[in-house]
């Protein structure tokens, strides 16, 4: 990859595909990630056919190393790091989300016609602790990871319980167990 180029395609197995590359389609693939109603099979195939528009003519040799290449692209680039904890409800957190994504981006990016995932999660991580989010996403990291708050941040907490506090999900629906699941099952002819 080239310094300072966004993926639009991916090379799996030395063919070039077009990938979605726009915000909204990660976001479709995260939040299916977190249905419950989704077994990890169907998990694998909505991120698989929402990430590349030429799944289905895909040659099943290539479908672990796009699963993989996809998994590679929502993570911006970077590989698999330490599990850390949960404190994005990218679904609950909508509102306080994009109000700070907009603020930074200096529009609406809803309103956009396209923007890469890239530069989204780019905004996303410009976001501060002096933006309401940012300052949340603080405080869930503090408490995930078992530190106390202070006065101040306790009493933030109870005051708006229903914006900090996130419904945990088991951590057993991460793409990596979700991928072999879909492999096991298909090499079971499933």
């Amino acid at each position: 990859m080239t310094l300072g180029r966004l993926p639009r395609t991916l090379d799996i197995c030395g063919t070039e595909y077009e990938i979605r590359s726009d915000f909204r389609s990660v976001l479709r693939i995260i939040a299916a990630f977190h249905d419950e109603n989704l077994t990890d099979r169907d998990k694998a195939y909505v991120l698989l056919k929402q990430q590349y528009p030429a799944f289905s003519r895909m040659p099943e040799q290539h479908i672990k190393p796009a699963y993989e290449k996809a998994v590679w692209f929502i993570r911006c680039g970077q590989k698999e790091s330490k599990r850390t904890p949960q404190v994005v409800d990218w679904e609950k957190d909508e509102p306080l989300l994009f109000s700070a994504i907009n603020r930074i981006a200096g529009t609406e990016v809803r309103l956009t016609e396209y923007l890469h995932w890239w530069t989204f999660m780019g905004f996303f991580q410009g976001i501060g602790h002096d933006d309401t989010y940012g300052y949340i996403l603080m405080l869930r990291q503090k408490r995930m990871k078992g530190k106390p708050l202070e006065k101040w941040e306790k009493e933030f907490w109870s005051a708006n319980r229903d914006l900090c506090e996130i419904r945990l999900r088991k951590r057993g629906d991460d793409m990596k167990n979700t991928m072999q699941e879909l492999f096991d099952s298909l090499r079971k002819g499933g």
